[in-house]
């Protein structure tokens, strides 16, 4: 058969992180280990039903049989701004301030080929989602990440930006709840984000992922609640988590008017448009109780704590997470982070992801995720335990 050579745009672009992860622990199920996932971003939990039902009701449809109107239904754009309007007080108009996709990667990955040109910078922080660092080569673009610290709760200082950076840097990409560290932003650091976009005239993304999920009583903040962030960027909500609905593929993105058309333009040409019944549901997601959303937010926490305090109780001492469904575990000392990752999947047959794979600030963490059942989260530490990892930690030459 004929071996065919790939663009240099292919070529260029790195393996997929998660993938990598994936191939080692396969490696070990095969050997029938039984292998706790800790490493997924996966929802574990079922899609709500009367979700379920909206989407059956509207499949027999006529009117949702064709293609799809493009940039999103009015119905499900006008359920969008009224769930803003609700949740956030954030006041939208679903014909210009609003447009939907087929996921959110789909759109985090148009957006520098949107708003880049070849030579521009896009900024995010340093440890950050994987895919803010791959999808600016699609445009010729580049990622810098700004350095984020558990000491400064994990948000950014733009001020430590180089000059050099800041002179070809032409956008902004935030992630709160964060992935990974589910750090939270403030209302502070937002209202110095506006500041900071409107001296530069650089757009603000923010990937609002996590937004159903804050612990301790605190509830996520919009970017769109700081005055003056709808002027100056937009923000990107998928309903994979908030409704467990990962395998419906669909998200949308709001705010400021000239991006929104020019993703919307580019979304065209470049993708499908979501199926309309899928669309209904998602208007039944956003308009219908939210009882499940609270639910999952309680479990995720309950999750959380358990999870802290079993790790605590055998010594290794970590920071609960403020929201997202990752915790953020510094690793013990003498471990890189994919050497004690290796160690765990090895010795415990626990499954995490390596700091490492989310920036060069993130070597000393591993991401641990809430999406197993308590029992298995409290197995995961005695395995870990009984391994002996903890007590054994090499001494760093």
């Amino acid at each position: 058969m004929a071996e065919f050579i790939p663009s240099r745009q292919v070529q260029a672009l790195p393996a997929n992180y998660f993938t990598s992860i994936e191939q080692k622990i396969d490696a070990v199920v095969k050997q029938g280990i039984d292998v706790i996932h800790l490493h997924t971003g996966s929802p574990d939990q079922p899609t709500p039903k009367p979700i379920i039902e909206a989407m059956n009701q509207a499949a027999p449809l006529h009117e949702n049989q064709g293609y799809p109107t493009a940039g999103g239904k009015r119905s499900f754009k006008e359920a969008i701004s009224s769930f803003y309007r609700r949740e956030y007080g954030v006041t939208l108009d679903p014909e210009t301030e609003v447009t939907v996709f087929d996921g959110a990667t789909v759109a985090i990955s148009a957006l520098p080929q949107t708003l880049l040109n070849p030579g521009d910078v896009m900024l995010t922080t340093d440890p950050g989602y994987p895919l803010y660092y791959v999808c600016p080569e699609l445009a010729g673009a580049r990622t810098y990440g700004i350095p984020v610290r558990a000491e400064d709760d994990f948000l950014p200082d733009y001020r430590t930006i180089p000059a050099d950076i800041l002179e070809k840097a032409h956008l902004l990409m935030l992630n709160y709840p964060n992935n990974p560290t589910g750090a939270m932003a403030t209302e502070a650091f937002f209202a110095d984000t506006v500041r900071f976009s409107r001296k530069h005239q650089m757009p603000v993304v923010h990937d609002f992922a996590y937004a159903a999920f804050g612990f301790d009583g605190k509830r996520p903040i919009s970017f769109l609640q700081t005055p003056g962030a709808k002027e100056q960027g937009i923000e990107v909500y998928t309903l994979s988590k908030t409704y467990n609905m990962a395998g419906f593929r669909v998200c949308f993105a709001v705010g400021n008017a000239s991006i929104i058309r020019a993703l919307s333009t580019f979304h065209d040409i470049d993708h499908s448009d979501v199926p309309s019944p899928i669309q209904d549901a998602g208007s039944a997601a956003l308009l219908g109780a939210q009882q499940s959303v609270q639910q999952l937010c309680a479990l995720y926490e309950q999750r959380r704590n358990v999870l802290v305090e079993s790790m605590r109780a055998i010594g290794w001492d970590v920071r609960a997470p403020k929201g997202s469904f990752f915790c953020w575990f510094k690793v013990p000392n003498g471990y890189t982070s994919e050497s004690f990752a290796d160690a765990l999947l090895e010795r415990a047959h626990v499954a995490v992801a390596p700091g490492a794979g989310f920036g060069t600030h993130g070597d000393q963490f591993v991401r641990v995720g809430l999406l197993e059942p308590e029992e298995r989260l409290k197995e995961a530490a005695e395995r870990i335990k009984a391994s002996g990892i903890l007590s054994e930690a090499p001494v760093k030459n």
